[in-house]
């Protein structure tokens, strides 16, 4: 795969495409597949460290493989970037955030590897809404991005198993869920069947429901409907117009209850097609290459490990210089904060901001960099009266009980990403206005109140915590940007999210849902703490009672990590860097395919909507090209 030299390759290579996470490595997988050549750079190296490597990596492949093991895989030094971002612009403000560093900002945790962000995610795998996609449509004018065609992208990643009986009688044609069957992607079940022996467990799931589904307008009528739906499958196709609202699991990308995705999709097409798709690890991009007419020719990336300022430990090594060609185009897919960072050291992007770094202006494009948003995410976090009894033993690392349980039987706890629950509502806004759900409350078995250094620690050492994860979707602040902070390509960009009053949310709507959410979650929790189960809420915690106190609370502890936008879709004149078929205005031979094309962030969680948006540009490309390699030639 990678060990050989790329100087001795052949340079016919018809694609070259920058980044190797659920954009790039989708699309790289699904053009070798159609007889393409295509040669896939990624700075990072294997997550898993190999099959045999020859120096293991310490806690890998563990921190890899076992979903109860992400938030340690986030944290492992041999795959992290640690991004630092600025959430206000306002130090005032800033500093309210316990997770603020004087210096630095929060920490806004990456993934350097094969597979990039899908190898240290929490693997939820949620289709987005179709307004989402209907939104581009309208957009863009272009109807092959109305919700219905999209849908087939969808069948064709997933591999669904969480619907045993409908998967057994597809074949005889009384399928009415949606999934897709036979895809590259398994899906399963968040929470095994095997760790409801729980008493307090099956007691939180009991209360919970109970409480949510009193609060409904109609008890009775919802309760048949989310039996008839699928018992809670946010990803079934709906009977009725509309999204799915109320009690849901949340479907995870593991095969066997172990992280299975883009790595292993990837490592599956090379080995079928080792003369088409040729895996560059370790390798950081630094500037697209152009031809004499201005179209995208190639990539120039210096060789070496850890070379990117953003990694645990990086190197003082200053990499080999190379280069690669494409006959046909290049495409860029290093994410919302790289991808618009190699644009603009390649000279695309706002004229004043090049020059103010010494880059030659090729095109000038000032929306490069900017639409920038992410969800908010809050927490509320308990106490419960004793220690959960299916995390016994845990100490997340290798040959514990519950490590030795998962991998005889891939049962128990560490089967799970830790969410035992998941509500999906409307806030009064979005309910008012018409618009799809846009709250979704997520009950986890740990302490976890957003991204510091260790943070893991706390899922690690408090084994008596339970968390509610209240994230706001269609967030309307779209005002963050990506700056460059040097145009030294090894330097972080500067990343302001520029959050609630700072943005453009005039009305402050997603203040307001947030704070409706967290008193949702509260009525939920009342019966417990009533009971006892719980013992306390300790954040935001009984003194937090009013709108203005849960509205501090928010903006000082708010967070994100499904950062969107930065590259958006969009006619240029109002700030679109791509249009409906990704490729970059003003610059011939070359797209953008990852999370930074949204214009605004879709569904909930932003993994499957990248890998739809991929295949659909494998569609894109493969028609354009007539699927004829030029490599051939």
């Amino acid at each position: 795969m990678d060990g050989a030299d790329a100087a001795n390759l052949r340079d016919d290579w018809d694609y070259v495409i920058v980044g190797s996470g659920a954009g790039g490595g989708t699309l790289a997988a699904r053009l070798a597949e159609a007889g393409m050549r295509v040669f896939l750079l990624d700075a990072g190296g294997d997550p898993r460290g190999g099959d045999a490597p020859a120096t293991p990596q310490p806690g890998l492949p563990d921190d890899y493989d076992v979903p109860a093991f992400h938030a340690f895989a986030c944290e492992n030094p041999a795959m992290r970037w640690d991004f630092h971002v600025r959430h206000y612009a306002d130090e005032t403000q800033q500093v309210r955030d316990w997770k603020y560093r004087a210096g630095q900002g929060v920490l806004y945790p990456r993934a350097a590897g094969l597979g990039g962000c899908t190898s240290h995610n929490a693997m939820i795998f949620m289709l987005p809404h179709a307004s989402d996609w209907n939104h581009i449509a309208r957009l863009t004018g272009d109807s092959s991005w109305r919700a219905t065609p999209m849908r087939r992208y969808a069948l064709r990643i997933e591999d669904c198993r969480h619907r045993p009986v409908w998967r057994a009688l597809r074949h005889l044609g009384l399928d009415p869920t949606g999934h897709g069957w036979s895809g590259w992607l398994r899906t399963e079940k968040a929470l095994p069947l095997s760790v409801l022996g729980d008493h307090g467990l099956m007691r939180v799931l009991r209360d919970t429901a109970g409480t949510f589904t009193r609060s409904l307008p109609t008890p009775l009528a919802s309760t048949w409907r989310w039996l008839r739906g699928g018992l809670g499958d946010p990803n079934s196709k709906r009977r009725r117009a509309g999204s799915f609202e109320g009690i849901c699991y949340t479907p995870l990308a593991t095969s066997g209850h172990r992280r299975s995705g883009v790595r292993e999709r990837l490592l599956d097409v090379a080995r079928r097609h080792p003369d088409r798709l040729h895996i560059e690890l370790d390798a950081l991009a630094t500037r697209v290459l152009f031809d004499a007419d201005g179209g995208a020719s190639g990539v120039a990336y210096l060789k070496g490990a850890r070379l990117y300022r953003a990694h645990a430990a990086p190197s003082t090594d200053p990499g080999l210089q190379r280069e690669v060609h494409a006959r046909r185009e290049v495409v860029l897919c290093g994410g919302t904060f790289n991808t618009p960072q190699l644009l603009m050291l390649s000279g695309i992007g706002p004229a004043d901001e090049l020059r103010a770094h010494g880059i030659t202006l090729r095109v000038d494009l000032p929306g490069v960099g900017s639409n920038l948003q992410d969800r908010y995410e809050v927490a509320i976090t308990h106490r419960m009266r004793a220690p959960w009894d299916v995390l016994e033993g845990a100490r997340f690392e290798r040959d514990d009980p519950l490590w030795q349980r998962w991998q005889g039987s891939r049962s128990g706890m560490y089967a799970s990403n830790g969410a035992a629950l998941g509500v999906i509502q409307r806030s009064r806004a979005a309910r008012r206005q018409g618009h799809e759900p846009d709250i979704f409350c997520m009950a986890l078995l740990a302490r976890f109140e957003g991204y510091f250094s260790g943070f893991s620690h706390w899922i690690r050492d408090q084994p008596d915590q339970l968390t509610w994860a209240v994230l706001k979707a269609h967030t309307r602040n779209r005002a963050g940007t990506v700056r460059l902070a040097s145009a030294d390509p090894r330097d972080m960009p500067r990343i302001d999210f520029r959050y609630f009053e700072e943005g453009s949310d005039a009305a402050g709507e997603d203040l307001q849902a947030v704070v409706q959410a967290i008193r949702m979650v509260r009525a939920m929790t009342a019966p417990l703490i009533r009971s006892g189960w719980i013992a306390e809420e300790t954040a935001p915690g009984a003194q937090a009672d009013s709108d203005d106190d849960l509205a501090r609370y928010v903006r000082d502890t708010a967070w994100g990590h499904h950062a969107s936008g930065s590259c958006a879709i969009g006619d240029a004149a109002r700030g679109g860097v791509v249009d409906s078929t990704f490729t970059v205005h003003g610059v011939k031979r070359l797209r953008v395919v990852d999370a930074s094309v949204f214009p605004r962030i879709p569904g909930f969680f932003v993994a499957a909507a990248i890998c739809m948006v991929a295949e659909k540009a494998a569609d894109v490309m493969l028609s354009a090209s007539g699927g004829t390699p030029l490599s051939a030639n």
